[in-house]
């Protein structure tokens, strides 16, 4: 059996909604996760120091010490993959804007089969292998980090501006419009408006340019695209 010679996935459950909770855990013991469930925020590190999760499910709002602190902190050190819940649609845009460094949001309320999905994917892409990774000669994506590489800079980058340097620079010289981009950026179909867009590609061109590349560039009323002038 291939399964049983794999290394049990464990998964946090950081959610303070009992029932909610343990519906998950139950849905996750289910698909042959192991799981640990914390419901107070104050607890979160040391339960993860203690059960070293392969992914975070972590909601915002918790008891003592919210989910955007605990996010926070885990990050300065820390590269494990975190789902953040929030019982807010409209907190999700504000939240990518916060540089986070999660690596996917769901709105509540969610079944579990979609939470178990989401973790899939996540998982799935935190464990692909680097040649999936764009890089030119001075360019490198690293999707397990979510930061680009340039020349010897590195910069850390959202998830949404991850997402959207790796669509653009997977096709140099393509025009992608707006559509497009949402797509590929907002994997939960979410609608966002077009300025939306427009602002999270003037902060990922602000950071790239920071190194002395202009590499994202506007076409006017068709949307945008990459170019490698390093060829």
């Amino acid at each position: 059996n291939h399964r049983s010679i794999l290394q049990v996935t464990k998964i946090m459950v950081v959610e303070d909604e009992q029932d909610l909770a343990q519906l998950l855990v139950d849905y996750l013991h289910h698909n042959q996760f192991e799981t640990c469930q914390i419901g107070d925020g104050a607890e979160v590190l040391d339960a993860v120091a203690q059960f070293k999760p392969d992914l975070i499910l972590l909601d915002l709002m918790l008891p003592n010490v919210d989910g955007l602190e605990i996010c926070k902190t885990l990050r300065k050190d820390s590269q494990i993959p975190i789902i953040i819940t929030t019982a807010k649609v409209e907190e999700i845009d504000r939240l990518l804007g916060l540089e986070l460094g999660a690596d996917d949001y769901i709105c509540k309320p969610y079944s579990p089969r979609e939470v178990v999905a989401r973790i899939k994917t996540v998982l799935r892409r935190c464990q692909t292998s680097p040649q999936q990774t764009f890089s030119s000669s001075y360019l490198q994506l690293d999707e397990n980090r979510l930061c680009v590489k340039m020349n010897d800079t590195e910069l850390p980058l959202t998830l949404v501006e991850f997402r959207l340097l790796q669509t653009l620079s997977s096709s140099p010289g393509r025009i992608f419009n707006r559509d497009q981009l949402m797509t590929q950026i907002y994997h939960d179909q979410r609608v966002v408006n077009d300025r939306t867009i427009d602002s999270h590609v003037t902060k990922l061109r602000k950071k790239l340019a920071s190194t002395g590349h202009d590499l994202i560039h506007s076409v006017y009323g068709a949307g945008y695209k990459f170019e490698d002038n390093s060829f």
